[in-house]
């Protein structure tokens, strides 16, 4: 059984998914701006704090640099994080004048703005500013460097204070995108389910098509759903009609069958009794031919249906003559002169049992109905790409006006007496289509006798 599922959950499954990966991304990229922004703005202060101890430091009367540094500008890197806050001063290379002596300083600096990294002190993440500076003698100028770090506590709790922001507005997105597709869904879906409703309001006999207003992207599956019902109400027609016509075609043998048998219950003398028993023999017969014949019309429909045949490549040449000379007797019993013309081999590609019936088919109307003493040839010729497959009597033929009639089922060409039930062109035409083939029936010499073509296309 084929599992069900919700279309509403899955376009939901799919939008959480799809968004929760997009929101990921979108958080990576946020957390990295926030870090950014927290850097520029803790950067500002730190390399404020480094200038305002810069401007302190002077050259004293000995020519070494003294500096006093101005507590404010260490109080400007005060916050409620409990940061650590650290400075060095150092004068020409290579001389420490005060602060931490074992602060790294950042080397390679080139101009007087400040140089920022982040660094490792006493085991402890920072951020470290350099800050060159020259102090003048009047003289001379000494060169010295300022650096100022501080520990990134507040800096991590500023960016994941940015995080969590960002992450609580993409959540409530989440949540109400989930909702309004929910919705939008249910909306959405409201035209099925009253196509859902109109079709299971329907009785079992109603098969005219859905006249319902539905979402474009379901109209095709409408569209389809009406063609199947269509075709549906097609196949049953013909099948009553079908049903009904060969339950009439078999009533009239059995109705001969029970009155041969009542008249030879009846009879008086052996001769009597003898005649009614051939004539229920033949009606018999008959209703054996019948039941032959639907049922290879039932097999013929579901082949068409199932799409199952296997055809193969087969000499039609060698089929045709084995089939003719094996409905020489029945021929001659009916006195016709049965005659096969062809001799190369002609490959088509079909079924050899199929093709058999066929013919059989075509070759016994002409041996019931051309008459005695008439000409029957199955003849195979072939032209360009197709093979044609022919029957040919000088019997008295069919009327032009019914030519189209004898194709369908349970119609006959003629009033006469001979016994059928008006299956044997439409198989023919049925097995024809099988196999891509095309029958046409015309008449064979000035208007008399029938010539009934099946034409194929060479394998």
């Amino acid at each position: 059984m084929t599992a069900v599922y919700s279309l509403r959950r899955r376009l939901l499954f799919w939008l959480l998914i799809s968004t929760a990966v997009l929101g990921v991304v979108a958080l990576a990229d946020t957390y990295r701006e926030a870090v950014e922004t927290s850097n520029i703005v803790s950067d500002r202060v730190l390399a404020g704090s480094a200038l305002a101890i810069a401007e302190r430091v002077v050259v004293a009367e000995d020519g070494t640099l003294e500096v006093d540094i101005p507590y404010v500008a260490l109080e400007m890197l005060t916050s409620a994080a409990q940061d650590r806050v650290f400075y060095r001063v150092d004068g020409p290379p290579g001389r420490f004048i005060t602060g931490y002596q074992s602060l790294p300083v950042l080397e390679g600096m080139h101009g007087d703005t400040a140089a920022f990294a982040d660094d490792t002190f006493r085991s402890e993440p920072i951020r470290v500013a350099t800050l060159r500076r020259s102090a003048s003698t009047g003289i001379r100028s000494v060169p010295f460097t300022v650096t100022v770090a501080e520990t990134t506590i507040a800096r991590r709790q500023l960016a994941r204070a940015i995080l969590l922001r960002s992450a609580l507005r993409l959540a409530f997105m989440i949540v109400g995108a989930a909702t309004i597709v929910w919705i939008s869904v249910t909306v959405a879906l409201r035209p099925l389910y009253k196509l859902r409703d109109a079709i299971g309001e329907r009785s079992p006999d109603d098969l005219h098509p859905i006249d319902q207003s539905v979402p474009s992207e379901v109209q095709p599956l409408v569209d389809t759903v009406n063609g199947f019902m269509v075709r549906l109400q097609s196949a049953l027609d013909a099948l009553r009609n079908f049903t009904g016509n060969a339950s009439h075609q078999l009533r009239t043998p059995l109705a001969i069958i029970r009155t041969q048998l009542a008249l030879s219950a009846r009879a008086t003398s052996l001769s009597d009794a003898q005649d009614a028993a051939v004539k229920g023999d033949q009606a018999v017969a008959h209703a054996e031919r019948i039941l032959a014949q639907l049922l290879l019309m039932a097999k013929i429909d579901a082949a068409s249906a199932k799409e199952a045949l296997t055809a193969s490549s087969i000499d039609l040449t060698a089929v045709a003559q084995e089939i003719t000379g094996d409905l020489i007797p029945a021929a001659a019993a009916a006195g016709i002169d049965l005659g096969f013309d062809g001799g190369k081999q002609e490959m088509i590609r079909a079924e050899p049992l199929l093709i058999g019936e066929l013919l059989r088919n075509l070759v016994g109307n002409a041996i019931a109905y051309a008459g005695s003493g008439a000409e029957v040839t199955v003849r195979i010729h072939s032209a360009d790409e197709m093979v044609r497959l022919e029957v040919e009597d000088n019997g008295p033929g069919i009327a032009p006006e019914k030519l189209a009639a004898v194709r369908q089922r349970f119609s006959r060409g003629n009033d006469s007496a001979t016994p059928g039930a008006g299956l044997g062109l439409p198989i023919v035409e049925e097995i024809a289509a099988l196999f891509n083939a095309t029958l046409t029936l015309e008449p064979a010499f000035d208007g008399k006798g029938v010539k009934a073509t099946v034409a194929f296309f060479r394998a």
